[in-house]
């Protein structure tokens, strides 16, 4: 007989739709206490040998609509361990340097989308979000260029952090187990380092379904 699979419902939405109805009260308590469920569910998909190879913002479902509840969502194309293929599969901005030049998909092609959506976190826009996703895109990106960021807009922690995940080298991005310790210790527990984290607000998106 036929076979059905019943999901559970994200009424959160997406990372896009969840910043969008949520941005008033998006601090940087609750944007870290994200990535960290972010990077917990990317750990465990890692730790059973697994590499996603489409991660990015529009794979984040929210289980709620104000609640910071996470899951990792459209596993179709997740392979058990490093994967021989080398198709490009995902959304050009999220996908690691290595990969755009032919070469396999791996756990740390992972983290480099994770960077990515740590720089969404804190700015609130699309990496590159005002260039064509085209050959050009990829060229630079193999050519180490990356989305604009300064220290304004985080912390310089941060910052390093988000700049290891996208290194260039796969050998220098750190593990999903690493980045969810350092994060949680960049968490604010006293009033003065609130106000240290206290950057401007990324502005709200137009449009909560820019990522599909």
């Amino acid at each position: 007989g036929d076979f059905i699979i019943i999901l559970e419902c994200a009424e959160g939405g997406n990372f896009n739709g969840y910043l969008y109805k949520n941005h008033e009260v998006f601090d940087w308590l609750n944007k870290l206490q994200i990535l960290i469920d972010i990077i917990r569910g990317l750990g465990e998909i890692h730790q059973n040998h697994m590499v996603h190879r489409d991660f990015h913002i529009g794979n984040i479902l929210f289980k709620y609509i104000k609640y910071n509840n996470t899951c990792i969502s459209d596993m179709g194309l997740c392979k058990v361990g490093n994967s021989d293929e080398t198709k490009i599969y995902g959304v050009m901005p999220y996908v690691a340097p290595e990969v755009l030049r032919g070469g396999h998909y791996t756990q740390t092609a992972d983290i480099y989308s994770f960077g990515m959506i740590m720089y969404f976190v804190v700015t609130g826009k699309q990496p590159f979000s005002d260039r064509a996703h085209d050959k050009l895109l990829a060229l630079d990106i193999c050519n180490e260029i990356r989305p604009e960021i300064n220290e304004p807009k985080a912390p310089k922690c941060y910052i390093d952090l988000m700049k290891k995940c996208w290194n260039s080298n796969p050998n220098n991005r750190q593990n999903a187990f690493k980045i969810e310790k350092i994060i949680w210790f960049l968490r604010p527990t006293t009033n003065k380092q609130s106000h240290w984290f206290n950057t401007d607000q990324p502005k709200k998106p137009k449009n909560a379904n820019d990522q599909k």
